[in-house]
């Protein structure tokens, strides 16, 4: 007798075959049988009208600090995922000694824009070393299975103290040694890989470099060598190589990946998007990897489905006035006085002033002043917005000044009137380039970042986009076939981080299923809601078409809703495949 049947779906495998109609069962948390009839079950399911498709695996995302509170993780559970990779672009909270217990959650708040105030009250910190923060995730039971990558950023701090966090500091020999052996001993403990960054971008709460910014190839090729040595594991890593319009800075950032990849032989992985400064550096990047692929190395770019968006708000982190004075005095105290104060006329006119004042360059320009990259979020979301509709346009319509009218868009709603702008991936006003970073072969679906940016971006619903958007096709009639698309949530991300046992719905492997409604398949704006420690308040995305995920056999999520069933563990290292022990 089978624990559970799904019955009559669209069964697509992950592996990228053509999809095919049958029944799916599963026993003992793996999946038992597929045929015309899988025989008796204690529970059916039925999945006619729906597509049967592995649970997905996220490989990008920031749960480092929730996994200490939170069993659900979400939005990736409720889109569809039930594996995730955290701990990525270098940052975390182990190994931490505590004297840096502070420093790591201003680095994080900076980096990833969770508030400080939830990981202050949310964190447990019982551990110190990178082997017991993982014994502390496995003590604690989820909705979804966890990898994690262990963070250079704080390796450096543990290693180098307070010089760790300076990004002009280089370690000497010694302490080159030691990140080393921390490396090796956090792969041993089960670590899936070794993540660092290399991006200006990335900024401590008060405004400081990540430290690891400018790490020296001589560091960087510890991580390298204890990979090499451990013969397992995954270099993740966030460069600028992408946005910058240097040829010459792109093409040395990509030796010392290619260096990288080469000295560690295993797989490696790095970010790759599109900025205006830089909208075609993509193609040139996806070139290099072409080659370095060519010379038997396994590098891949990680991308992601759809622009990233950030969400603007008078209620959360960012808004086209963010930086000025007033707004920066006034975000530092309760929501509700700020939103009442920012309706004042007094308040608006002043913003307004210093908001003319200010001169920006680059993609601040673009956030603070991007009027025609800005537009009312819909719903269903529109993920590819046309010029017509964006604030700027509306208020040439109406006749106003573009500031003022976003400022009274703004306080529509109460002051919690969302916005959609998207910031990268948008260069050229549609999703033509998305388009072709993701059906590049060496391309992985990833940079949800779910579990950060908790008030700026909502992404954690990547899954969800790839497949609602990209198998009914954009407003271009670009498109990807289902089995492509699963196939890249699936098992390509599955295998890149060693984790063979799932990521394809065949006998034998894990019982993570999706059964999904497709036509039906699609996102409700972000809401604003106050769950996390402290009361720190975070965006969240709903979805509309899970009929239900299964995780290790157990039905983890009905309809968008929890079951409260929460059959997720840590992973440690590579998982490899197990057949039944009834074979």
């Amino acid at each position: 007798m089978l624990d559970i049947a799904i019955r009559g779906g669209t069964i697509v495998d992950g592996t990228g075959v053509p999809s095919y109609q049958g029944d799916l069962g599963i026993k003992d948390g793996k999946i038992a049988a597929i045929s015309d009839n899988v025989g008796q079950a204690t529970r059916e399911i039925d999945a006619k009208g729906a597509i049967v498709t592995p649970g997905f695996v996220d490989i990008h995302t920031h749960y480092d600090g929730q996994v200490s509170w939170d069993s659900l993780l979400a939005p990736s559970s409720i889109n569809g995922v039930t594996s995730v990779v955290m701990g990525n672009c270098g940052v975390g909270f182990a190994p931490a000694k505590p004297d840096k217990h502070d420093w790591l959650i201003a680095l994080l708040e900076g980096v990833e824009d969770i508030p400080g105030t939830a990981l202050a009250e949310g964190l447990t910190w019982n551990w110190q070393t990178f082997p017991e923060y993982m014994d502390a995730i496995e003590a604690r039971d989820f909705a979804v299975d966890i990898g994690a990558h262990v963070p250079h950023a704080a390796l450096r701090a543990f290693v180098m103290g307070d010089r760790g966090g300076d990004h002009n500091e280089e370690p000497t020999t010694e302490e080159i040694a030691q990140l080393e052996a921390l490396i090796e001993e956090a792969l041993e403990a089960g670590a899936v890989g070794f993540s660092t960054s290399r991006t200006y971008l990335h900024r401590s709460r008060d405004g400081g470099t990540i430290g690891t910014l400018k790490s020296p190839a001589e560091e960087l090729m510890a991580a390298a060598r204890a990979i090499n040595k451990h013969g397992k594991g995954v270099i993740q890593l966030i460069s600028d190589a992408y946005l910058t319009a240097d040829d010459d800075f792109a093409s040395r950032e990509l030796d010392l990946i290619e260096m990288l990849a080469n000295q560690s032989g295993g797989r490696l992985s790095f970010t790759i998007q599109q900025t205006d400064d830089a909208p075609d550096r993509w193609r040139m990047i996806f070139n290099r990897i072409e080659q370095m692929v060519d010379k038997g190395l396994e590098v891949r770019g990680q991308v992601g489905p759809r622009p990233i968006g950030l969400i603007m708000s008078f209620a959360t982190t960012v808004n086209p006035f963010y930086l000025t004075p007033t707004w920066r005095r006034l975000a530092r105290g309760p929501l509700e006085d700020r939103l009442a104060a920012l309706a004042t006329p007094e308040i608006r006119a002043q913003v307004l002033e210093e908001h003319r004042a200010d001169r920006r360059t680059g993609l601040i320009d673009t956030i603070t002043k991007g009027f025609d990259r800005m537009f009312r979020m819909t719903d269903p979301v529109d993920y590819e917005p046309t010029p017509d509709s964006s604030l700027e346009a509306e208020a040439k319509r109406l006749g106003k000044e573009l500031d003022e009218h976003a400022y009274d868009v703004l306080l529509e709603e109460g002051g919690k009137r969302l916005l959609y702008a998207p910031a990268i991936n948008f260069s050229h006003g549609n999703l033509e380039d998305v388009h072709g970073m993701i059906s590049e072969e060496n391309a992985l679906y990833a940079l949800s970042d779910a579990g950060a940016h908790c008030a700026t971006i909502c992404d954690g619903s990547f899954p969800t986009t790839s497949l609602g958007l990209w198998s009914k096709g954009n407003k271009s009639g670009l498109s990807l076939s289902v089995e492509k698309l699963v196939h890249g949530y699936t098992q390509r991300n599955a295998r890149h981080v060693g984790w063979y046992d799932r990521g394809v719905l065949a006998e034998g492997y894990l019982a993570d299923v999706n059964i999904i409604d497709l036509d039906s398949l699609d996102l409700s704006p972000p809401e604003i809601v106050a769950d996390l420690p402290a009361g720190g308040t975070r965006l969240l995305q709903t979805s509309r078409g899970y009929r239900a995920t299964i995780k290790n056999g157990e039905v983890t999520f009905e309809n968008g809703e929890s079951t409260g069933v929460l059959p997720g563990r840590l992973l440690r290292g590579e998982q490899h495949l197990e057949k039944l022990a009834a074979e």
